[in-house]
């Protein structure tokens, strides 16, 4: 019997011919990606237990993005703890500020998320990386220590629910619309502790921001990994970022798969997600004529050259409506730079965007745009729980980053198509 993706993954890294669902393993980790405040509890963890070397110095990643530029005392003095953990256990990979970015652009962008690896991380979004046909997974910090120290950890073998994606998208509809409709067809737990593959040629024809953003909301509807085949489109990014060889993973065609869906594209609308779930779902046209006062693009989900390219194409030659502020953050220092290089940043700053350097911004009440109670944003990013950008009596919708231009131009949530 065939394998997924996922099982072949953990077969691999456990050293095992084959793996089934709900059989537990022990697998080794190829990366870990040790984000923002986890790395300063690491270090002090590990003074206080008193482990005093690192599995594997190269294969810890360290970055600070949440809070970076540090946004008060407490913030630096964790900044500070981060930098001692990475001099004292000699990390080889640590991505400072204006030397990165946010945590999932700046791995695969450094070529520390390859086809075939088995990636653990403290931050929940670390699904990421399956855009590269990786299976990537959050863990939690206790685990972590043991990670860092060992390299390794053990886990459940999830079954798979397998969606193949057909058609494709139309203009203005990006692949956070993908996702958002299928958390709101199938609800934000509906995937739990389950590998979701996304295949099809719809996926074939996206771009890799698009399925960037479609797994990294993967743990949005709970899933465990959310993992892409590796394609041209794939070799092409990792062309001169890889620094070792790799080998990618197909599902087998007699695999089997817990559920397998259909979903045809070519006539889906920009989606909105509506306070206070993911799953709260509509499409655009069908929101109402909802008045914001924020706009927010960047993140994780919605920070990339082909995101911040989607809203300038809107914006150009354009101001935004009186009274909403447009924030716009890259996801990293070489999307920035990108972004500079072809006039995007020119473009949002005419129509009266708010550029910043790159870090994750409002997402998750980080800083740099918190909304006070009462206001109303719509986001690029990937969370709109209550209170998740600030006053938990402000209301945060998620849309594309299409979406946002579009609905920074006009005042109100907006449909891209309609302007």
């Amino acid at each position: 019997m065939g394998m997924t993706m996922a099982e072949k993954i953990l077969a691999r890294k456990a050293g095992l011919a084959s793996v089934r669902p709900g059989q537990y393993v022990t697998a080794r980790i190829d990366r870990f990606m040790s984000g923002d405040s986890s790395t300063s509890e690491m270090y002090t963890a590990f003074k206080e237990i008193g482990i005093s070397r690192v599995w594997d110095p190269a294969r810890v990643i360290a970055m600070t993005d949440h809070h970076s530029p540090a946004r008060d005392v407490e913030a630096a003095e964790r900044d500070v703890l981060k930098r001692k953990f990475v001099r004292e256990f000699n990390i080889a990979h640590w991505y400072d500020v204006g030397r990165g970015g946010i945590c999932h652009q700046i791995l695969p962008e450094n070529g520390h998320a390859l086809p075939g690896m088995l990636i653990a991380g403290s931050d929940s979004h670390t699904t990421s990386y399956g855009a590269f046909n990786v299976a990537a997974t959050p863990i939690s910090m206790p685990e972590s220590y043991l990670v860092v120290a060992k390299g390794e950890a053990w886990f459940r073998v999830p079954e798979t629910i397998r969606f193949e994606v057909s058609g494709e998208l139309s203009p203005r509809v990006m692949g956070k619309d993908v996702i958002l409709k299928i958390a709101g067809d199938y609800g934000a737990d509906f995937a739990l502790y389950k590998s979701v593959e996304f295949v099809g040629s719809a996926v074939q024809k996206m771009g890799l921001s698009d399925r960037w953003a479609m797994a990294c909301m993967g743990v949005e509807i709970g899933a465990k990994f959310a993992i892409f085949e590796a394609d041209q489109k794939t070799f092409d990014f990792l062309r001169g970022r890889a620094r070792e060889p790799f080998e990618p993973v197909r599902s087998d065609p007699d695999a089997v798969f817990e559920e397998s869906y259909l979903l045809d594209v070519s006539s889906l609308p920009p989606q909105v997600a509506c306070p206070h779930d993911v799953s709260n779902v509509r499409p655009a046209s069908e929101v109402g004529r909802i008045p914001i006062d924020q706009g927010f693009i960047g993140s994780c989900v919605g920070g990339r050259l082909d995101d911040l390219e989607a809203a300038a194409g809107i914006l150009r030659g354009k101001k935004i409506s009186p009274g909403v502020r447009l924030i716009v953050i890259p996801a990293s220092q070489e999307v920035f730079r990108d972004a500079l290089r072809a006039g995007i940043v020119e473009t949002l700053v005419e129509a009266d965007a708010f550029v910043a350097g790159p870090t994750c911004g409002p997402c998750g009440s980080c800083h740099l745009g918190m909304l006070a109670a009462g206001e109303r944003c719509i986001a690029a990013s990937s969370r709109n729980f209550k209170g998740r950008m600030g006053s938990p009596e402000a209301e945060v919708y998620l849309g594309s980053p299409a979406t946002v231009a579009a609905s920074a131009l006009t005042g109100y949530i907006t449909d891209p198509r309609e302007v």
